[in-house]
């Protein structure tokens, strides 16, 4: 079980002040629970969310009745992309949460094998699952890829007993297409004589009018 400790946040306008004695400012809200402003230790907070993402469920625990929630949004620095706020929804005991859990492709596709490319078209997908039952990942079984007209649709995807799918049922999540070589563009090689044309005639062209328009030495201009 996932769980971090939290306090009460009393001075709600500094947060600068937390985060420089190594606390994140945080709040927690639901379906049936009132917006409350709350610390978190930041350390322990990257931790347990580089494992739980936002598609696992958190025990939020130090401030009453320990609770259940989900990361409903983290707000990251934009340079030095640490956390700075994080939002977390309580979850309402007995009812359903409906969440996007990332997938994970196993298996090996006799068409993939054969030379062609997996295009992953989903990387995640919706569903509505009891909070005990919420998975990490959700597998995709890539095996029964045989050939380029074979895909995986959403309702291929085993899901936890308690889990319904929300997204299309016949919606593709993969499917494997036939590898295209690319053809190398032939660069035409550069016409040599035609450039030794072009520079002799220009050549020429300068070399006319020369010393021979100019009035020999002594002659004097006509006019």
């Amino acid at each position: 079980m996932l769980e971090l400790k939290i306090e009460k946040r009393e001075e709600v306008g500094k947060p600068n002040k937390l985060r420089e004695d190594g606390f994140l400012p945080a709040v927690f809200y639901g379906k049936k629970e009132e917006s409350t402003p709350i610390s978190v230790l930041a350390s322990d907070f990257e931790r347990v969310y580089k494992e739980a993402g936002e598609s696992a469920v958190i025990t939020l625990t130090g401030l009453g009745e320990p609770k259940e929630v989900l990361v409903q949004n983290v707000d990251f620095h934009p340079v030095k992309s640490i956390p700075r706020h994080v939002d977390f929804y309580v979850l309402e005991k007995g009812a359903k949460v409906q969440v996007n859990v990332p997938l994970e492709f196993v298996g090996e596709s006799p068409a993939v094998k054969g030379g062609g490319n997996l295009v992953k078209v989903l990387y995640d997908i919706e569903i509505k699952v009891a909070p005990k039952d919420l998975p990490k990942v959700l597998e995709v079984d890539i095996s029964g890829l045989v050939d380029f007209t074979a895909r995986v649709v959403a309702k291929d995807i085993k899901l936890p007993e308690s889990a319904e799918l929300i997204a299309n049922e016949d919606e593709v999540v993969a499917l494997v297409a036939e590898a295209v070589e690319e053809k190398e563009e032939e660069v035409a090689a550069p016409d040599l004589d035609s450039i030794e044309v072009e520079k002799k005639g220009k050549e020429e062209t300068e070399g006319e009018g020369g010393e021979g328009d100019k009035p020999a030495e002594g002659e004097k201009k006509e006019g």
